[in-house]
């Protein structure tokens, strides 16, 4: 699979960011709220496989439809929203 993401500190920032998002402004999105140094990319996080992320983010991967952004996926890391880009 495949997916970029926005991480933040808190589920409002989150769910503030998941009010504007869409599949076309998640790359800038990213750059400027992310702190995951993945933001220079636009959030992407290239591919990945089982196992190779924690558990709670590969789940919310999933349970993502290709082309879709979750819902936030708490992790220890923070708050996530989930571009699926294959």
């Amino acid at each position: 699979m495949r997916a970029s993401h926005i991480l933040v500190d808190s589920l409002e920032q989150a769910n503030n960011i998941l009010a504007e998002a869409n599949a076309e402004n998640f790359g800038q999105l990213a750059q400027q709220h992310s702190k995951c140094p993945s933001k220079a990319n636009g959030g992407d996080l290239g591919e990945f496989g089982p196992g190779m992320m924690v558990k709670p983010f590969e789940d919310g991967t999933l349970a993502t439809p290709v082309g879709s952004i979750s819902q936030p996926v708490q992790t220890q890391f923070g708050y996530h929203l989930i571009h699926r880009t294959a």
